[in-house]
This record gives structure tokens, sequence and C-alpha cells, in this order.
């Protein structure tokens, strides 16, 4: 049966008992009011954390430089279709140049054997466990790109001095940093190669104007740069692979696509995006154009063009005989343009022949541009023409490299290749014709 007496109320556990107050005198108010008391919680804790955000951030570009090593590696790396032992002569004698001018460095080539098994090591399960980079570099049949894309694994994983197989040394490594710099300053040693930035509008030529060398380059190992290189390389191979619909092994690049994929210009735009993030601030060729001495931003030291593009006939490249080239590339074995072509104009050829004049790239630009406002039927007729007189060329050509042979085999003296007589009847009658033309002889 319910209790219908009413039950004392429980006391609530956050309620005390009250007892009577004892007289206090009242005394003023003394402190902040209740709204910024509320507050002030908050604002400690804001500040806290924009203390720990300050000390993180400071920390965060310094770090980039405090655990970098103090001096480069002392190392010569190469790579090449065969082993030094196998070198032809050319190679051989260009390769020497940079054991005779580094005597204390050490030296190694990969080749075509064992670049995959240094890949595997080093980007294997075992090393830095990347089976993506180890799979492009396995499926890559374009030995350019491959070539690429292997100088930079290299240079990332143990750093030095990379250089192509056909760079001759004419100084020693230590003459790359100018005596005003400190090595424990510098991560990276690059050279301009092309500074012609008055073509960056140009339609061919454009993406190629401004960039520096990578036939040799000096940087320390595990530089953030060189994994975003090999990175972008990656990702950019598989956007080509996936746009063909092709497998890697199959994919096909045209001169400016391996340039800007792999080459001068992925390497150039590389460095600026890292020069960048180091610095904090935005970094544009202007800084390198028409350099007359080395500059040293974001720990990259970029040395002049003469330094290791000399003798180039563009980008004020100047000659091998300054104090300041320090190499001297033969171009020998940079044949790989033929399977993968440059831009080549049907009539008027490719304009990278104008070797940056302006003139000719000028009048290139006019011609072709002539060409496009010609009707089809005057565009097919011209071809004909052109391929018509190039297969003629091409036949005269032949015949006379086989005529050349012919003589050289039966001991018969050479012909001169303007006049298709022997060079001592061909000496004779120049003789003859200045004789009786008076105009033609030099005047003293």
């Amino acid at each position: 049966m319910a209790n219908d007496e009413k039950q004392p109320e429980k006391e609530s556990f956050l309620e005390k008992p009250t007892t009577p107050k004892k007289y206090m005198p009242s005394m003023p108010q003394i402190g902040m009011p209740k709204q910024i008391q509320r507050i002030i919680p908050g604002l400690i804790a804001i500040c806290l954390f924009l203390v720990f955000i300050s000390g993180t951030a400071k920390k965060a570009v310094p770090g980039l430089f405090e655990n970098r090593p103090k001096h480069f590696p002392r190392k010569i790396w190469q790579t090449w279709k065969v082993d030094p032992l196998k070198f032809e002569e050319r190679d051989h004698n260009v390769a020497q140049s940079w054991i005779a001018k580094n005597p204390d460095y050490r030296y190694e080539v990969l080749t075509d054997q064992n670049d995959m098994a240094y890949v595997e090591t080093h980007f294997g399960p075992d090393g830095l466990n990347r089976p993506d980079i180890v799979y492009v570099y396995r499926e890559l049949t374009a030995r350019i790109i491959k070539a690429d894309l292997l100088r930079y694994m290299i240079m990332y994983i143990e750093g030095g001095v990379y250089t192509d197989i056909d760079v001759e040394a004419l100084r020693g490594i230590n003459q790359f940093i100018p005596p005003r710099w400190k090595e424990k300053d510098v991560d990276m040693v690059v050279g301009v190669e092309i500074d012609q930035p008055e073509f960056a509008m140009h339609p061919v030529l454009g993406t190629k104007c401004k960039s520096f060398c990578q036939w040799t380059f000096m940087c320390k190992p595990r530089l953030p740069v060189m994994m975003k290189l090999v990175e972008n390389i990656i990702v950019w191979l598989r956007g080509v692979a996936m746009q063909q619909g092709v497998p890697i092994s199959q994919v096909k690049l045209d001169f400016d696509q391996v340039i800007s994929g792999t080459g001068p210009s992925a390497f150039t735009n590389a460095i600026l995006d890292d020069i960048k993030m180091r610095t904090g601030r935005e970094v544009t060729w202007d800084e390198f154009h028409d350099l007359g001495e080395s500059v040293l931003v974001g720990g990259v030291l970029v040395l002049t063009v003469e330094a290791f593009a000399a003798g180039q006939g563009h980008s004020d490249s100047g000659t091998h005989d300054t104090k300041q080239a320090l190499v001297k590339h033969h171009y020998h074995a940079s044949g790989w343009p033929t399977t993968h072509p440059r831009f080549n104009h049907p009539i008027f050829g490719e304009v990278e022949k104008c070797n940056w004049n302006a003139e000719c790239v000028r009048k290139w630009d006019e011609d072709t541009a002539a060409f496009e406002k010609l009707t089809p039927e005057e565009k097919i007729r011209q071809v004909a023409l052109k391929e018509a007189e190039d297969k003629r060329k091409l036949e005269e050509e032949e015949k006379n490299k086989a005529e050349d042979e012919d003589r050289k085999a039966k001991g018969l003296p050479p012909l001169d290749p303007e006049t298709r007589r022997p060079i001592g009847e061909a000496d004779a009658a120049k003789a003859l014709k200045d004789k009786a033309n008076p105009e033609l002889r030099p005047r003293l």
C-alpha cells in the first residue's frame, strides 16, 4: 500500500546545507569583469598553440639544412651501355679525364648489365621499399628516359658528381665551388645551360629556353629534390601510358616530351620548386638570367653558363678557353633524338637548327606561317617537290661516298667535296680561275 505521507526531500549532492552567514563588512570587488574572466582560458590556450606552432615553424625550414652532410661525397658517377673495360677509345679518353683531374675521387659506371640490380638494391624491399619506382624502371624501354631517371636515383641515394659519358673534365671538381662559398652551405651545384628567355612564348622553343644543365651536376645524398624529381617522372610516365593506351614499355615520346618529362626542363622545374620551398618566396629564372658570377639560393649553387655549357654558340656561353669552363661536352653520345624526333616542318625543317639565332628563328616563323596560308593542294605540291629534292641529294651523297671509298681503296687522291675533282686538280683549277678573274684575288 502506497505511503501517502509526504517524504522529506533528499538533499541534492550539488547542494550544501546553508549556515547562517556571519556579518562581514562589505569590501570593494577588485578584479576583471566576468566576461573577460571567461575568455582568459581560451586566450591562454591560443597563445600556447601559437607558441608551439611558431617553434615548429622555426625548425621546419632550417631543418632542411641542419642535418645535411657538410661535404660532398668524393665519387664520380657515369652511366653507359658497357663497363669501362669495354669503352671505345673516345669514351675511354673522355672518362680518363675525370680520373686524371680528380685522383682522390672514386669512380663508378652503371651499365645496361648492372643498373637493374642497383635499382632493386636501393629501391626494393631491402632498401627504400618503393615497388612503384622499381616496376617503372624495369618496364622502361626508352634508353634516354632510363638514363635520366637512373642519374636522379643515383644522386638521391649516394650523391657526388654525375656526368655524361661524353663530357670531358677540364678542371678538378674542387673548383666546382668558388672560394667565396662554404661547402657546408651548399647542397647542390648546377650550371646554366640555356639562357634565352626572350623565346619564352615561342610555340616550339618556349619550354626549352630556360634550363639548368643536367649532363653534369653535383649534389649531396638524400636531397628531397632528387626524390621529388624521380616521383614526378613516375607519375608523368604513367599518365603518358594511360593517355596512349599502352603499357609503359610501349610509350612513344618525341623530343619535347623527353626534355619536359625527364630532361633539362623537368630537372630545372624541380630545382626551382625546391628553392621556392626552401626560401619561402617566389623564385623565377630572372635570378639566373645573364649571370656574371655564381649565386647561392636555397642551398643550390648556380654556376654561370660557361662552367658546364661553354661553347654552345648561344646563351652567351663563351668558349672552353676561359678559366670559368669546367667541362666540355662532346655530344658524341647524344644521338637519342633519332628515336625521339624534334618537330620537323615538312618544308622548313627543325627550328632548333637556328641554334637560338633570333633572325633565323624569325625567318622560320615567317616561312612556316606563310606555308599554313597555302591551299591544301599547294601544300601537297610543295611537300612533293621538297621530298623529290631531298631524295636527289641523298642519292648524290651516297654516290659520292661510294666513289670516295673506291678511290681510297685504289690509293687514288681524294676528291674535293664541292668540285668532285682530285684535290690537286681542284686547287690548280681554282688558281687558274683566280688568275683569269683578278677581282677574285684577295686584296693586300
